[in-house]
């Protein structure tokens, strides 16, 4: 039951985040994107070096 509130609780906060702020909801995204995409590149030069 609270796991259901608090994953309803988020996506209200999102779409009301993205509603009335969406350019730094634009700046956010941009960054949580570079980051995911930082680690992932990491992964890869391990995996990389690791074989090598």
């Amino acid at each position: 039951m609270l796991k259901k509130v608090f994953t309803w609780g988020g996506i209200a906060f999102l779409i009301f985040f993205i509603a009335y702020q969406p350019n730094s909801a634009a700046d956010v995204f941009k960054s949580l994107g570079s980051s995911i995409l930082d680690v992932a590149q990491g992964f890869g030069d391990f995996f990389t070096d690791l074989v090598a």
